[in-house]
């Protein structure tokens, strides 16, 4: 209760059957805000407070990382989106 509050929430968001519209969402938290986001559509690091920003940027500098995050959107979102619409359709 004291101390301090650190996360990473990850996020798929999408709407149509074919995930043609998937987003993948990387949140970095700090005492329970938003300090720094990647966002697929987007393509690239968003901070939102002064030390965010300054992350951001270094991440933003770095390709690997870029690249990392980018494959998320195939590698984890659809393969997991395609692994629940199976099972979904499959109970029928």
């Amino acid at each position: 209760a004291n101390g301090y509050y650190w996360s990473r929430w990850n996020k798929c968001i999408y709407s149509s059957h074919d995930l043609s519209d998937m987003v993948f969402i990387d949140n970095y938290i700090f005492n329970k805000d938003v300090f720094i986001q990647f966002n697929s559509s987007v393509g690239e690091y968003v901070g939102y407070t002064e030390h965010g920003v300054y992350n951001a940027q270094l991440y933003n500098k770095d390709p690997n990382i870029l690249q990392q995050e980018r494959a998320e959107v195939e590698g984890v979102c659809k393969h997991n989106a395609e692994i629940d619409q199976s099972t979904i359709t499959g109970k029928s």
